[in-house]
């Protein structure tokens, strides 16, 4: 779509209204720049939203910095796009991170009272299974 924008020009009037290039050379690339953002925001978006796996919530960091870039590309008044969204979104991928450690930490640090408990529980099931009750 950022193909059709005119690559000369800093506005371009279109029937839905004025695009300005904001920060950019000429349209072309602001659009460039903004329809790859929202490409990202969106796939990972959508791979939150249907993902079924207990670590689904690692996929908010990436979407958090992807957010982070599409609100520098929107607001054109920031001086550096790319450069410092990481800092800027630290504070809410901290929280992510360390609760992700957490969880994989107690996952990790199963008891053997819990694999004695599913052993016993194969067992009856192994009895419950044939026919030698």
């Amino acid at each position: 779509m950022y193909k059709y924008a005119p690559a000369e020009t800093s506005t371009w009037d279109t029937p839905f209204g004025t695009i300005d290039s904001g920060g950019f050379n000429n349209v072309q690339a602001y659009l460039h720049a903004l329809l790859t953002k929202i490409t990202f925001v969106l796939l990972t978006g959508i791979w939150f939203l249907t993902s079924g796996n207990w670590w689904k919530y690692a996929i908010l960091v990436p979407l958090t910095m992807f957010l982070f870039q599409l609100s520098g590309v929107i607001n054109y008044k920031i001086q550096y796009i790319d450069e410092f969204d990481f800092w800027y979104s630290l504070p809410a991928i901290l929280p992510i991170l360390f609760f992700l450690m957490y969880i994989s930490y107690r996952i990790s640090k199963r008891s053997i009272a819990s694999d004695d408990l599913k052993k016993d529980v194969d067992e009856e099931i192994k009895k419950i299974l044939s026919d030698d009750l």
